[in-house]
């Protein structure tokens, strides 16, 4: 499985927000994004006057942030957005739905995870199942009623018992279901883009245009 090995706090830089790549660790002062002083755009003098973007750069940002969020590298990103492009409705919308059905993402807002790629490990190293079944891959499609549950061995995972306490703390999304003791959860329906309040600051529709051109 291809991914991302660099620095994570570089993509925070370039998008100018936290994506929170590193779950609890973005909240340390150690975070170049807590640092004024080293939280410029990355490979950039923090001092250089900042030009106004293009429309070019405006849609190739949102991509980028998107893409970023849930963890995916170009080749994969692109296969689903051109999914989201062949089915019925707003092609935006389709791939918001498209992502958050991800096993890896399911599996984050479940918090048996502190972000997307510790949720990818814990798939690909085997911890993860779905309806009983185990499943490795984090880009796994998740179905509505489909049951994701922690594996025995996960379950004692004392990283997965502390992940779960955010569960009583700030609850799951509205289209799922956690037991946090029995260490499972269930997709109950596709969400609707305006229940996604983590994407509020990105604009598909640039991510469609730029597609588009």
């Amino acid at each position: 499985m291809a991914r991302y090995t660099g620095p994570k706090c570089r993509y925070c830089r370039a998008e100018r927000a936290k994506l929170f790549l590193k779950g609890s660790k973005c909240l340390s002062a150690k975070c170049p994004m807590n640092n004024p002083m080293e939280s410029g755009l990355p490979g950039r003098d923090p001092k250089a006057r900042a030009k106004k973007p293009t429309d070019y750069a405006l849609m190739l940002r949102a991509k980028q942030r998107l893409k970023r969020i849930y963890c995916m590298l170009e080749k994969q990103f692109k296969l689903t957005f051109n999914e989201a492009s062949r089915m019925g409705g707003k092609t935006g919308d389709n791939l918001i739905a498209l992502l958050e059905r991800r096993l890896d993402n399911v599996v984050f807002r479940m918090h048996f995870a502190c972000s997307r790629p510790q949720a990818a490990q814990l798939i690909s190293h085997g911890h993860i199942f779905v309806n009983g079944r185990r499943v490795d891959i984090p880009s796994y499609r998740v179905k509505v009623g489909d049951e994701i549950e922690v594996s025995a061995k996960g379950k004692n995972m004392l990283i997965v018992k502390e992940n779960l306490l955010e569960v009583g703390k700030s609850g799951v999304a509205s289209w799922l279901s956690v037991d946090a003791d029995n260490m499972k959860g269930q997709f109950n329906n596709i969400p609707e883009r305006v229940e996604v309040r983590e994407l509020e600051g990105v604009n598909e529709q640039l991510v469609v245009e730029l597609y588009s051109r």
